[in-house]
């Protein structure tokens, strides 16, 4: 295995320069399935990726799904009686929100310190760039069989590859999955994700008069909707930050891999003073309890707003669950509670506009064995599980449709990624490692369990 690992070490360096180039040019294509205006770039991202997996080896076609995304279907069989390995990841990328927040031009890639900004650098074109500069660091390519499914709207919920996956189960039938979507707890730190926190999205709206009144006049008797949605938003956590929805434990314990306060704090950009949120550990909080967070609020802007009382208000909340938790039955106990806090017998609408079921990965499988053996030597160092406090709703589908298979959840997306902000970027050197690493994999799982 040393010479393997040396062989496929120089290939992978070798191939870098094109990884650039190749990252390059997806970045450059503003493929944000939601805006209409990105139509285009979305389905020239589709196609180049196609092109290039085709290149790799994998024969591959753009297939349009439901909700209007394209998604790019590859397979490769192996020879009989080898095992399927699919191989997964993104190619649409979230908006980048104002060019002035940026340092450089979010589609253009940047290299600034040793890496490479633009919008979907790491998340998630940098890893189908990963997943490309390993194939093509096999050549020949292993007797195994290889599916490759790069999806088209993940950042906007993946319905369409959703219901693909039920509708076409036997387009991804495998024994070993890999999400390459998620990363490592930090730079050049092997690990896999064995733990994904489900999602509601869920908005409540409150109203309490006909129409704004002046807050002079009528302010004191009035019931100010705006107040009483702040009031009831209020109840959600206690004084430590610990999320209190009525019904919904949050005690939970993580059993993986710790995450150290100070590099959590410099990983989220918390400022110095303020304090980190709940009882428990970072690795607690964000792997393993569920957390509300006010995502977003309808209310008059301070630039403009008049000296009246609103008459009504509202808010967008995120609700992350984890394993163990129906996400549903999380959402409703949301709105349960929303219904008692919010004072004032205030009017009180929650619309669920959405939610991802958990997951949680068996981990002593046949192909674990080889991933993590695969990893520990590109790395040269033990892996670790970690929990991530973003969901994948497609990894409990897949599970679903293909019972029989492993999945894993690997990549490039390291902390210091900040990806969906301001500034994106990757270490080429998270880009190289996990190439080697799924080159590694794939060249010795090759007996089916």
């Amino acid at each position: 295995m040393a010479d393997q690992l040396s062989t496929l070490s120089k290939r992978v360096n070798g191939l870098m320069s094109r990884a650039h180039s190749d990252l390059a040019d997806l970045v450059a294509l503003s493929s944000v399935h939601d805006d209409p205006d990105k139509r285009d770039d979305c389905r020239a991202s589709a196609a180049w990726v196609r092109g290039a997996f085709s290149d790799a080896g994998i024969d591959s076609l753009v297939m349009d799904t439901s909700d209007g995304s394209q998604t790019i279907l590859g397979y490769q069989p192996g020879p009989p009686g080898s095992p399927t390995v699919l191989l997964y990841s993104h190619h649409d990328v979230q908006p980048a929100g104002p060019d002035e927040l940026w340092e450089t031009s979010p589609f253009a890639l940047t290299e600034r310190d040793g890496r490479w900004y633009g919008r979907g650098a790491a998340d998630c074109k940098g890893n189908v760039v990963a997943l490309l500069t390993a194939l093509r660091s096999l050549s020949p390519l292993p007797p195994v069989g290889i599916r490759v499914v790069i999806e088209g709207s993940e950042e906007a919920g993946g319905e369409g590859l959703d219901r693909l996956a039920r509708a076409r189960p036997e387009l991804f039938d495998a024994d070993m999955i890999l999400i390459c979507d998620t990363g490592n707890v930090a730079p050049g730190v092997p690990t896999l994700t064995t733990s994904l926190r489900g999602m509601a999205a869920v908005r409540v709206s409150v109203q309490t008069l006909g129409s704004e009144v002046h807050s002079g006049q009528f302010g004191g008797a009035a019931p100010d909707a705006l107040a009483a949605l702040i009031a009831g938003l209020a109840t959600l956590r206690d004084a430590d930050g610990n999320t209190t929805i009525d019904g919904l434990p949050s005690d939970q314990a993580w059993p993986g891999a710790s995450y150290d306060p100070r590099e959590f704090r410099s990983d989220s950009t918390t400022l110095d003073g303020v304090d980190l949120l709940g009882s428990g550990t970072p690795a607690e909080m964000v792997w393993a309890r569920p957390a509300v967070t006010v995502i977003g609020l309808d209310a008059p802007p301070t630039s403009d707003a008049p000296a009246a009382i609103n008459p009504r208000a509202a808010a967008l909340l995120n609700l992350r669950v984890p394993p163990g938790t129906d996400p549903k039955a999380g959402a409703a106990a949301l709105e349960a509670h929303l219904h008692r806090h919010i004072p004032w017998h205030a009017r009180v609408e929650v619309e669920v506009l959405a939610t991802g079921a958990p997951f949680s990965a068996t981990t002593d499988g046949p192909g674990y064995t080889a991933l993590i053996t695969a990893m520990s030597k590109a790395y040269g160092s033990q892996v670790l599980f970690s929990g991530q406090g973003g969901s994948i709703p497609l990894c409990t589908v897949l599970s679903e449709i293909c019972p029989r298979a492993e999945i894993a959840l690997l990549g490039v997306e390291e902390p210091n990624c900040r990806i969906h902000a301001p500034n994106e970027s990757v270490d080429p050197g998270e880009i190289s490692k996990t190439a080697l690493s799924l080159a590694m994999f794939l060249s010795t799982y090759q007996v089916k369990a």
